[in-house]
């Protein structure tokens, strides 16, 4: 009984990023900066790979400088990569991938390498179908048809955004 309670006991790191996240979302991006860096230093590079993706994808929201953005991003890969491997299923980040390839695709787009913004996005296409038909499902998806618009990679309009392109008829 102790062992089932312990694992749907809440995760306390993760309850406190939350809580900062609320911080950043309420406005306050310097306090949640500070916040976060200090649960990362808490949690340390050999932490557990779920906290430090969480916090890491956090930490890049609040950058100022998109080269900064950019190394957190790929910290949360890292870490979510690293999870992943040493599992032999889907892992607790599993749908977490598409956003992380956006995210990634996103930065490289501020930094003005469209190439590797367009690598990261066709991997968070590709990732897409572990997202689930909610809010947040959605949200990715229209984030990526968005930035798909900005890089001009958009198929045409009745094309299905998440199948291999449509070819025009001849």
């Amino acid at each position: 009984m102790a062992e089932r309670q312990e694992q749907t006991a809440p995760d306390a790191v993760l309850t406190r990023i939350g809580q900062v996240v609320m911080l950043h979302h309420g406005g306050d991006r310097e306090e949640a900066r500070s916040r976060l860096l200090d649960l990362w230093a808490e949690v340390g590079q050999d932490g557990d790979p779920v906290h430090r993706c969480t916090l890491a994808h956090y930490l890049a929201d609040t950058q100022d400088d998109p080269s900064d953005e950019l190394a957190w991003d790929l910290r949360a890969l890292s870490a979510a990569e690293e999870l992943a491997a040493g599992s032999e299923g889907p892992t607790a980040l599993h749908t977490f991938y598409p956003s992380l390839h956006l995210n990634l695709a996103t930065d490289y787009v501020k930094l003005g390498h469209s190439e590797a913004a367009r690598i990261h996005l066709r991997r968070a296409r590709g990732a897409a179908g572990a997202l689930a038909d909610d809010s947040y499902g959605d949200g990715v998806r229209a984030a990526m048809i968005r930035l798909e618009l900005r890089l001009g990679e958009a198929d045409p309009p009745g094309g299905d955004p998440w199948g291999p392109p449509r070819r025009q008829p001849t």
